[in-house]
């Protein structure tokens, strides 16, 4: 760790600096008792993993590498899941689900995989939480709920939310309705009979021993919460981990705010200390409605991954958490480009603004050192006029732009290829439409064409745009020259791209090669 980056990290307004900062002042004396500083994110796996659970994973990490800018002292993050929750409602996006109607209300890890190729449910929807966290590099300790339920790691805690049964519901019982007053308990018991995680008043019999007493089917049972016989409410469960496992940082989304206030006053009375951590903003779907595991709305990592690469993702992710944003298939592009700007921004910036940098925070330092001779908006256009194309086809044309143009020399431009390949097939040729050119947009395109007959084939991009910017500004005839340069470049896209927006022309004209750019004036004006 070099001086000048600590000192730099102390000063910047980028926000995981600012979270590790307030994170640094939990200590003032240095390393807690424990050895190190507790990060955790949680999973709820009644539902496939998407972005919005990445994200989480993702933004503390960010925070998590920041704090070990600024100190020394170790660190360790927990993925942890809540797999011991009974299942509510069946998912609308999984299989089998008579199947799962038949395990309503029983631990996630006590009910079948609907998709038939784990032990249970949780295990499957863990695995995928794990394949894709591993898939992106982070450093993380999976923790299961039922396996620390079961196997001690809780006991003293849930003793002592036995011990503290009173002050927990002083706590919960002002902010529940009257008729949830009458039936609350911070307990769920599992059913000896039916397996179910029951939401039924409990009696603490020995708090020492973890003994309750419950109805269950009409019976009175006297069961031990110890050896996961039993969880707690989600609020209180929530504190009694926070406090059994010395969590230090932890954030949440917007709609869980309420469950913070509440559970960090439980922790309180549980004799711990709240951890640090901010509430995020939620991701919008299409429709501006929040992303959700149940009802599937969300983009799965899976979606994005197919058309973008994980470092566009993680820019994203890293911009303005305490903004809602929209997350859908559309954004893909430009969060690849934006991401590529600042990369290349990167080593020309002094210390103070490469800690501003998302790239930053993307590559924990500074990113590859490859660049990018070509934006992703451009590849798109590029495959959009070639059709079905394969990515020896698009390194054909890129010759054409691009001195030594092979994957070997820009592997990322190989791996954005073929992005921009299923992108295309699947978003941007099934929407192109191109329309004739009418009124001054021929003369336009028949003088274009005839500018571009006088080029070479190796003529520079800047040359060919300042042969269409001139183009733009031209009279032609009685009917005068276009109103402004916007109409002349719209129909441009128009007439031989089939979009409404497009690129640079004189780079895509440059890229796509001038005779073959000929060959679309010639289509779009009927020779």
């Amino acid at each position: 760790m070099t001086t000048d980056l600590r000192t730099a990290a102390f000063d910047s307004k980028a926000w995981p600096y600012e979270e590790a900062r307030k994170l640094l002042k939990r200590y003032p004396d240095g390393a807690p008792a424990k050895g190190h500083v507790l990060f955790e994110t949680g999973y709820g796996p009644s539902g496939l993993p998407h972005i919005g659970t990445f994200n989480e994973v993702l933004r503390t990490t960010m925070v998590r590498r920041a704090f070990e800018t600024l100190s020394d002292i170790p660190t360790r993050l927990i993925a942890f899941s809540d797999d011991m929750d009974g299942l509510r409602k069946v998912p609308d996006n999984v299989p089998n689900k008579e199947m799962l109607t038949a395990h309503l209300g029983k631990p996630l890890t006590r009910i079948p995989d609907p998709f038939g190729t784990h032990e249970s449910f949780a295990a499957h929807n863990n695995a995928l939480l794990r394949e894709f966290l591993d898939r992106f590099g982070f450093d993380y300790e999976f923790v299961s709920s039922t396996d620390y339920y079961a196997d001690g790691t809780f006991d003293e805690a849930l003793k002592g939310v036995l011990r503290h049964y009173q002050g927990i519901m002083d706590v919960m019982l002002p902010t529940l309705r009257k008729e949830r007053q009458a039936t609350y308990s911070p307990v769920l018991p599992v059913s000896p009979t039916s397996g179910i995680v029951l939401q039924v008043p409990i009696e603490v019999l020995d708090a020492e021993t973890g003994m309750i007493a419950f109805i269950d089917e009409g019976q009175r049972i006297e069961q031990s919460i110890l050896g996961g016989q039993a969880k707690l409410q989600w609020k209180v469960d929530w504190a009694m981990r926070w406090v059994a496992l010395g969590v230090d940082y932890e954030m949440a989304g917007k709609d869980l705010i309420d469950s913070v206030t509440q559970s960090s006053k439980i922790a309180r009375v549980l004799g711990g200390r709240p951890p640090e951590g901010f509430n995020y903003e939620m991701f919008l779907d299409e429709k501006g409605e929040k992303i959700s595991k149940s009802k599937g709305n969300g983009l799965s990592l899976d979606q994005w991954l197919t058309y973008g690469p994980d470092e566009s993702l993680a820019f994203y992710i890293y911009r303005e958490p305490k903004k809602a944003k929209a997350l859908h298939l559309g954004l893909i592009p430009r969060a690849v480009d934006d991401y590529w700007q600042f990369r290349e921004k990167y080593p020309h910036q002094p210390v103070e603004q490469q800690l501003g940098n998302p790239v930053h925070h993307i590559h924990n330092g500074p990113p590859p050192a490859e660049t990018l001779p070509v934006t992703f908006g451009l590849l798109l256009n590029l495959v959009g006029v070639m059709g079905d194309a394969s990515k020896e086809q698009v390194w054909g044309y890129l010759a054409n732009y691009v001195p030594d143009a092979t994957p070997e020399a820009y592997p990322a431009l190989d791996d954005l290829i073929g992005y921009a390949l299923a992108y295309g097939r699947d978003f941007v040729t099934p929407t192109l439409k191109r329309r004739a050119p009418v009124g001054i947009e021929i003369a336009a395109l028949e003088r274009l064409d005839a500018d571009l007959a006088g080029l070479s084939a190796d003529a520079r991009p800047e040359d060919i745009q300042n042969i269409v910017y001139e183009i733009g500004k031209s009279e032609f005839g009685d009917a005068g020259g276009f109103e402004n340069l916007r109409d002349w470049f719209k129909a441009l896209y128009e007439t031989l791209l089939g979009s409404e927006q497009g690129p640079r022309m004189g780079s895509f004209i440059a890229l796509y090669g001038i005779d073959n750019t000929r060959k679309l004036i010639a289509e779009a004006l009927g020779r």
